[in-house]
């Protein structure tokens, strides 16, 4: 599989957030390789949206978001949780990137099973925090370039039609609800595959 360039990046975020649906993260640790196809994603911008931790300029926390292109974006929420983006933006803004919100699981799966203490495929990285913790995906990928072959990258995987990509609100924010930035795989696309 190719890995994405960093021109994939290089425009608007929510355009990025649906071309990223089917494409397939992967995690290298000690040789270990686990991955997964993105059947998940919400797209967060920077003055244009108040759910963005752009919005209010850069901190120290969110300054990935306003660096190039094609880097990882990891945070820490509720005290116990890591969430990964990929730094996505045209040049129109500042800031933005792509939360990565679920994958289905393909190398890797006995290696998740143990670090998320689960048994339910189900349930394995169906949500990001879930998914984070399945790849061992912490602050040390902090700023990590999706575009090459290193810890963490993210490579073409399967061409997804208009009608197989659900388009809704993104979950669990309060502001800027009324945009429709989420999207999802439809269900069992992937099934086949």
């Amino acid at each position: 599989m190719k890995v994405l360039p960093r021109s994939f990046y290089d425009q608007d975020t929510v355009d990025v957030a649906q071309a990223l649906i089917g494409k397939i993260l992967v995690r290298k640790i000690n040789g270990n390789i686990m991955s997964g196809v993105i059947v998940e994603t919400e797209a967060y911008r920077y003055k244009d949206d108040p759910a963005s931790h752009a919005y209010g300029g850069m901190t120290r926390r969110n300054q990935a978001m306003f660096g190039p292109v094609g880097r990882a974006y990891v945070y820490f929420t509720y005290g116990m949780h890591y969430c990964v983006n990929a730094v996505a933006k045209s040049q129109d803004y500042d800031a933005g990137a792509v939360l990565i919100r679920s994958i289905v699981p393909r190398q890797g799966i006995d290696f998740m099973l143990i670090r998320r203490n689960v048994c339910d495929m189900s349930n394995l990285t169906n949500g990001p925090a879930k998914l984070t913790q399945a790849l061992m995906i912490t602050k040390k990928e902090y700023c990590e370039d999706l575009t090459k072959k290193s810890s963490l990258y993210i490579t073409d995987g399967f061409e997804m039609k208009k009608s197989e990509i659900l388009i809704g609100p993104r979950i669990g924010i309060k502001k800027a609800i009324d945009k429709m930035w989420n999207f999802q795989a439809t269900k069992n696309v992937f099934e086949e595959n």
